[in-house]
């Protein structure tokens, strides 16, 4: 189907990344030369047709300016705003940002700081097959795993069944006025809210998993770091090839 309505982009990067066990948050740590963050919003800033991209930052986040003055995204404008106590709260700041400038029908991207490999071709997927329905999507990945439930103290339960099982990536890909709604709602009422598509589930929608890359990585530990060098380096290649 041809997909009309405007697309804006939501970056939260306003955590602090201590499981990476550094002390400077993760998506400002080294990556090509760059940082993750920088990485990361230029690999959305050279897909079109995304018509502007919002990044939440902490309120005494000290290195964003560093990372701006470097970045090379001359066709999108990158705007930032401040980010909540939790992603959530992170989010719904960054789309009442974006709704002071976009249209009623637009729809939005979010998208982890911390994963800088998302390929353009699935980013298009996202959006040619989360658009069927008015509920969206995300990017996601059947679990290939055999997955065990546990008792408190580690003991296997029981051995689930995985075929319908998959894990969540980003971006996920929303009506933006939808969106809104459904993470005001759920913060409202203090639901459990672990990402976009589970806040639209809150409200009801049945947003669709769309299968990506593996190399879709989310920089949590140290060796991810070097990974995602490494699928970078694997993707240019791709691309001269």
């Amino acid at each position: 189907m041809s997909f009309r309505a405007g697309i804006w982009a939501v970056i939260p990067a306003a955590g602090t990344g201590t499981r990476m066990g550094s002390s400077v948050p993760k998506q400002y740590l080294p990556l090509q030369g760059k940082t993750v963050l920088g990485v990361t919003i230029e690999r959305l800033a050279s897909f079109f047709p995304i018509k502007g991209i919002y990044v939440g930052l902490a309120a005494d986040d000290s290195q964003w300016p560093d990372v701006a003055e470097k970045l090379k995204t001359d066709s999108v404008e990158v705007s930032t705003f401040t980010g909540g106590a939790t992603r959530a709260a992170t989010v719904l700041n960054g789309l009442r940002e974006v709704g002071k400038r976009a249209d009623v029908d637009d729809w939005v991207l979010v998208h982890d700081a911390a994963r800088p490999c998302v390929r353009h071709e699935d980013i298009q997927k996202l959006i040619d097959e989360a658009t069927d329905t008015d509920d969206g999507g995300i990017l996601a990945l059947p679990i290939a795993d055999t997955v065990k439930l546990t008792k408190e103290d580690g003991r296997i339960d029981k051995t689930v069944d995985r075929t319908s099982l998959w894990r969540a990536l980003t971006p996920q890909f929303f009506p933006l006025a939808d969106l809104t709604k459904a993470l005001d709602r759920a913060l409202l009422e203090e639901a459990i809210i672990t990402d976009e598509a589970s806040a639209m589930e809150y409200i009801g929608a049945m947003p669709r998993c769309i299968e990506g890359h593996p190399d879709n990585i989310k920089i949590t530990y140290p060796a991810d770091l070097e990974l995602a060098e490494l699928y970078l380096s694997q993707q240019a290649k791709e691309v001269k090839s």
